[in-house]
């Protein structure tokens, strides 16, 4: 294996707020710049790490715009929502500010049918002539996407990957067995990197890349030369990485907002309902950072 068409470390991008919780494209410009220079492949833009759900339509469409202009590497837009219709504009509008593909995530709450999942999926995927990646969240979701509809989509040509993140190793091993070579399988877990890649996963789309990605690509890298040992090392080294990254106290994205503090970031808080951080989040960070690196 080796890296798929967008690269082998995205990082699902946060999105900065200033002090009054106004979105802060100036901030969203210069950390973006900032991920591919520390080892990021691409950029994935309004996602769950993004606080997608919390921004207006004018906002994503404002951050899209400003990301692909301050770097060149492949920008994918999130743009999925619980509404079909809702959805299918949103990814109308990514297309016009010219990113590189769709992270289509499956409807939430509704928790809807295969039948419906897969009408969704369809639609955003009709929408433009962009490539899709269809998001697998069933913890956030509510439904985990059945492989044999993840097959009919791929077939189609309606999706060209899946993000991973139904934390079944097992299950994404028989979809890489049975999908077509073309079809790409990232990891939407960081935890979860090491054991897809032994299945086949093309890459990661990572939230600890906002501060590891140079760990996480050495990890990748290794992998692939069949230094599995050296792989295994670098992450062992970043268990620490990943069990910061959420928990009930501090959810996703809650900790990635932390870290970006410490480093000195554009990053501000989360928005409602996010949040507020729980007391010692940033000093938890900084030892996290010190594990890492010392």
């Amino acid at each position: 294996m080796g890296p798929g068409r967008f690269g082998a470390v995205l990082c699902a991008m946060a999105t900065p707020f200033d002090a009054d919780g106004r979105l802060d494209l100036d901030g969203a410009a210069t950390l973006a710049r900032h991920l591919i220079e520390s080892g990021n492949d691409g950029l994935v833009v309004t996602g769950t790490t993004g606080e997608s759900p919390v921004l207006s339509d004018e906002e994503k469409m404002d951050l899209w715009r400003a990301v692909r202009d301050a770097v060149s590497v492949p920008v994918i837009a999130g743009t999925s929502t619980a509404d079909t219709a809702h959805s299918v504009k949103l990814t109308r509008a990514a297309s016009a500010a010219e990113v590189d593909g769709i992270l289509a995530v499956t409807p939430y709450y509704s928790r809807p049918s295969q039948a419906g999942i897969e009408a969704h999926v369809r639609a955003i995927a009709g929408a433009s002539d962009l490539p899709v990646i269809l998001y697998d969240i069933p913890v956030r979701t509510g439904r985990k996407v059945a492989e044999a509809t993840i097959l009919r989509l791929v077939a189609d040509g309606a999706i060209v990957g899946v993000k991973d993140a139904a934390a079944n190793p097992a299950g994404s091993a028989a979809l890489v067995a049975a999908a077509p070579s073309s079809f790409e399988l990232y990891s939407g877990n960081d935890s979860d990197t090491l054991p897809l890649l032994a299945v086949g996963a093309v890459g990661v789309i990572s939230v600890e890349s906002h501060w590891a990605a140079s760990e996480v690509g050495e990890m990748v890298s290794a992998f692939w030369k069949g230094d599995v040992e050296r792989a295994r090392t670098a992450n062992a080294r970043l268990l620490d990485s990943h069990r910061f990254q959420s928990s009930d106290e501090a959810p996703n994205p809650v900790p990635t907002k932390a870290m970006l503090r410490v480093l000195g970031l554009p990053g501000g808080q989360c928005r409602p309902p996010m949040g507020p951080p729980p007391d010692g989040l940033d000093q938890r960070a900084r030892q996290v950072l010190s594990q890492l690196h010392g």
